[in-house]
């Protein structure tokens, strides 16, 4: 077997609002010249945070790190909901939000923590007969999605005031924040959408020893090979 190059491994990435997580890798693959880049785990476009990069033979592993379970901290904003179930979708429904204590929004979202059927949303990358069900969506077709099983872990308020709720939850791969979001404003009865999204982490992975993507850009390939996590690390789940 070839020695492992220095660039063979995991980039982690700060995110920012509005490109898609194949800009990123993109991107990433044009300013260093790299053949194969890679991600581990989409991120909505106007959602931010970590996104693990996986660069050179570390693409072998992007199954495996795509597995691992994550964090998210975001606000969900009630009373209006729209196509998409976040900010990016057209307005479907605007309803008046009921009193609502953060005691009884937490009673509320603990109905969520544990094994749960979910349908992916229309606006989503799920493939149906090869084709993203977003561009089926965008021709104003919907189709039939088979619910998959998610497991929620945590979901949990730490605020709420003028119908708005700053949460934190902690789930297994594949899960669409934004349906818990729809579907929470339907339990209320107000209806409601994902205002906004950060993950906070993935499996090992954090956002505090992330790059923000304009630093990567900026860096020099030396550079970037000290913030590359070597691939025999990555392999022997060690991500320090």
């Amino acid at each position: 077997m070839q020695p492992f190059a220095a660039l063979d491994g995991a980039l982690l990435i700060d995110k920012p609002s509005g490109p898609t997580s194949h800009d990123v890798v993109a991107a990433v693959r044009r300013q260093f010249r790299l053949p194969k880049v890679g991600h581990c785990g989409t991120l909505d476009p106007n959602a931010t945070g970590l996104l693990v990069l996986v660069l050179g033979r570390g693409t072998k592993l992007s199954e495996k790190l795509m597995a691992d379970d994550k964090l998210y901290a975001g606000r969900i904003q009630f009373g209006v909901s729209t196509d998409s179930h976040d900010a990016d979708g057209e307005i479907t429904a605007t309803l008046p939000v009921p009193l609502l204590t953060l005691d009884e929004l937490n009673g509320l979202a603990a109905e969520f923590v544990g094994d749960h059927m979910q349908t992916p949303p229309m606006v989503s990358a799920v493939k149906k007969d090869g084709v993203p069900l977003y561009k089926l969506a965008r021709k104003g077709v919907e189709v039939q999605r088979e619910p998959r099983l998610v497991h929620i872990y945590r979901f949990r308020f730490s605020s709420y005031a003028d119908s708005v709720g700053h949460f934190e939850l902690a789930c297994t791969k594949g899960t669409y924040v934004r349906s818990v979001a729809h579907e929470l404003g339907q339990k209320v009865g107000c209806g409601a959408h994902l205002a906004a999204l950060r993950r906070v982490s993935s499996g090992k992975f954090n956002v505090a020893n992330a790059l923000p993507l304009d630093a990567v850009l900026k860096l020099t390939t030396a550079e970037l090979e000290k913030r590359v996590i070597p691939f025999l690390k990555l392999a022997a789940g060690n991500s320090g």
